[in-house]
């Protein structure tokens, strides 16, 4: 039986924006991202991460700092009682054109075909327009937290191009409690 989904951005939404994350010291959890990713868990969705991350394709650090940023995250989270499904990502120049490349569903896709995700049932949630167009992308609710470029994207860029998130959250915590609310009826 495939399992309902939540697709997280990374930067922003689990992890604080710092621009490119060009060091492991760099690197700090947004307080209560944990904790959101437990109960979500909890309540029987998958826990994806789908990133763009174009720093090493533009040469500012190796692909293997990607690798390392991604595994102290897990161990973070890990230490917080949180574990994640899997983390996705695009590390594409953004001109490449990949089909991986947020908003194109390419990852999204490819999580779906390995972990068995339901895909009439996902949300995405991230702090930028390209997650929300890819939620319209897979047909999924989308849901802008207001951390990260946040606040900036829902007053500037998202009525310029006509993106309506479908929820809005003060961040990825009150995103998971909004989550669950409106699931309700979602077979977890």
């Amino acid at each position: 039986m495939k399992r309902p989904v939540v697709f997280l951005d990374r930067d922003g939404t689990v992890n604080e924006e710092v621009g490119y994350l060009n060091h492991l010291s760099r690197l700090r959890l947004i307080p209560g991202a944990a904790l959101a990713i437990r109960l979500l868990r909890e309540a029987g969705f998958a826990v994806v991460i789908l990133t763009n991350q174009s720093g090493p394709a533009r040469g500012y650090f190796p692909e293997t700092l990607v690798q390392e940023v991604h595994a102290e995250l897990r161990r973070r989270l890990a230490a917080e009682g949180a574990e994640l499904d899997g983390i996705y990502t695009c590390l594409h120049h953004p001109e490449a054109g990949c089909p991986c490349r947020k908003p194109r569903p390419g990852l999204a896709l490819q999580a779906a075909r390995e972990l068995g995700l339901d895909l009439s049932q996902a949300f995405v949630v991230g702090d930028r327009w390209v997650d929300l167009a890819l939620a319209r992308n897979l047909g999924a609710r989308a849901v802008l937290v207001l951390t990260g470029y946040g606040k900036g994207e829902l007053e500037y860029v998202l009525p310029r191009l006509g993106l309506e998130p479908d929820l809005v959250a003060e961040d990825l915590l009150a995103a998971a409690r909004l989550i669950l609310n409106s699931s309700k009826g979602v077979k977890v």
